[in-house]
């Protein structure tokens, strides 16, 4: 008996080779999916980077004057000095944007001046003198204690970089307590006598007389619009803006005295030898 013939083919009407722009999109069909996957998560995350891009600019405007200042002083005490100055810098202006965010005051980012320091705008003014030695003794109180941590490490370490750099803060803090015109203790004693700036004045002269420096003229100049308003006449609210509550004005006179006294001794502590502090 013969065998069977074979199946007939399947009919191949119907049937088209597929085109070049199927092989195309069959070709590119796994990176669509990709890109599905990559724009939903970046869809869950929009409600973190959208926030962090709104600080971009501060960070900008902070980080990069920092690493500029850096720069500049690295060339002349070092990287590592240089760091750790610009830090301090860094710690006293967080002490003056801690204390005007607790009074409700807006204010700018840190912005870093090679051989200036930092400066933190004020957005709106301080409603009176209490308010403005508030946020004025913000600073040197946390450099001071960013000082005494540089302390505590080079005693406990013997590293005499930290012991420079507690010395070097604990005086730029004390410096800048002097009561004189936009120094931080020039805006602390407008709650105790702002005749005081009288007594800043005349020390900064005479500092500036026996060494003679470009910074300290140039405080002397920037001090004198406020040593003129002294003996101008004041308007009613000018005249309210001084006053204060006794037991207000007797706090930050001890806040301010004690952290001078606080300094000083810093200072002297600094600048012993590790040597005598371990008999």
């Amino acid at each position: 008996m013969p065998p069977p013939p074979p199946p007939p083919p399947p009919p191949t009407w119907g049937r088209e080779e597929p085109s070049a722009w199927q092989k195309i999109k069959k070709l590119f069909a796994p990176f669509g999916v990709i890109g599905v996957l990559i724009l939903k998560f970046f869809a869950k995350l929009k409600f973190i980077l959208l926030p962090a891009l709104k600080y971009f600019p501060v960070i900008l405007k902070t980080g990069g004057t920092m690493i500029l200042t850096i720069g500049v002083y690295a060339m002349i005490w070092g990287v590592w000095f240089a760091v750790g100055f610009v830090l301090l810098i860094f710690v006293h202006e967080c002490g003056h944007l801690l204390a005007a965010k607790r009074l409700g005051l807006k204010v700018g980012a840190p912005v870093f001046i090679p051989f200036m320091g930092a400066i933190i705008a004020l957005k709106e003014a301080p409603r009176n003198a209490w308010i403005e030695a508030q946020v004025g003794i913000g600073g040197p109180m946390l450099g001071t204690l960013g000082a005494g941590v540089c302390e505590l490490i080079h005693i406990a370490t013997g590293n005499q970089m930290f012991g420079a750099l507690a010395y070097t803060g604990f005086f730029l803090n004390l410096f800048n307590l002097l009561p004189v015109g936009f120094l931080d203790g020039g805006r602390i004693v407008t709650a105790l006598s702002p005749w005081m700036w009288l007594i800043g004045f005349a020390i900064l002269a005479a500092m500036t007389i026996m060494q003679p420096n470009f910074l300290l003229i140039l405080i002397l100049i920037a001090s004198l619009p406020r040593l003129f308003s002294l003996f101008r006449k004041k308007s009613d609210i000018e005249r309210r803006y001084f006053e204060i509550t006794a037991e207000q004005r007797w706090i930050m006179a001890t806040m301010y005295f004690g952290l001078i006294a606080l300094l000083v001794l810093g200072m002297h502590v600094s600048h012993i030898p590790r040597e005598s502090l371990d008999r």
